[in-house]
């Protein structure tokens, strides 16, 4: 008998908050084998019975959803308990707390979240700044940047500002390569931006190094895969880091999403104390 779940995700907009939320979800199981179905821009109940025709021909089906108007979410539920199929709405109840907590009701209309509004904007204003200040580019104007990331190759640098970008901030990047890598104005500010080194161990350096030269078939670059060398370079941006007393994160067992929170945090503190 097959485990695999197939797993409906039901959304009125984008379905990115949804896919989210199943992420966190699914990673709390170990043995959990299943396959997505995304239903995005789901407003009709006609759109509900396709979906639900769909699942029943299924054998083991579960439906999340985030649909913000009642009436439909309400109409996904009962039809699909007449059918036995377990379905679970993610923010209908949050929503209803959040309206007696702040003593007023809900507007309920989908994709309010992506409004081309000031937020909306910035965040576009931010990629595009990230994206023009990638690998050391566009220093004339690294002062405007809202968090400046230094770090020796691969230390996921470009990841985690192209992440922060879509969270809005204005974010450069500087590959340390040698002592005249770092702009004298990044130098010079120490006190005014939020400057955080990159820092990750050598061996695993190597390795990611080997593997991204393995997939571009490059092998003439010895010296960018050389343990002693990485050690050197490592230990040179420690001491840079530590001369100009910027925060480090290690980045050695973090994913891109856990780095880029340390760095909110530290960007968040340092706004504080300015």
């Amino acid at each position: 008998m097959s485990n695999l779940y197939q797993i409906y995700l039901v959304s009125d907009s984008t379905g990115e908050t949804l896919d989210r939320i199943f992420l966190a979800l699914k990673a709390q199981f170990k043995n959990f084998d299943y396959k997505t179905n995304h239903f995005s821009f789901t407003r009709t109940e006609n759109q509900v019975l396709k979906i639900l025709e769909n699942c029943e021909k299924e054998k083991k089906t579960i439906i999340l959803y985030t649909i913000v108007d009642n009436k439909l979410g309400n109409f996904l539920r009962e039809k699909s308990e007449k059918l036995n199929i377990p379905c679970f709405g993610i923010l209908g109840d949050l929503i209803k707390s959040f309206s007696k907590l702040l003593n007023q009701n809900a507007l309920h209309v989908p994709s309010r979240q992506h409004m081309m509004n000031d937020d909306y904007y910035k965040k576009i204003d931010a990629i595009q700044f990230t994206m023009d200040h990638d690998d050391g580019n566009s220093i004339d104007d690294i002062q405007k940047s809202d968090i400046i990331l230094l770090g020796v190759s691969r230390t996921s640098k470009t990841p985690t500002a192209i992440y922060l970008a879509n969270k809005g901030y204005k974010v450069s990047n500087i590959p340390i390569v040698n002592k005249q890598s770092i702009p004298d104005d990044v130098k010079k500010n120490v006190s005014n931006k939020c400057i955080i080194g990159l820092l990750a161990e050598p061996e695993r350096l190597a390795e990611i190094r080997k593997n991204r030269m393995n997939s571009l078939n490059e092998t003439g670059n010895k010296k960018y895969i050389n343990i002693q060398k990485i050690k050197d370079e490592v230990e040179g941006s420690k001491k840079t880091f530590k001369k100009f007393k910027w925060p480090t994160i290690d980045v050695s067992r973090k994913s891109v999403e856990e780095t880029a929170a340390s760095v909110i945090k530290i960007y968040e503190i340092s706004k504080k104390n300015v």
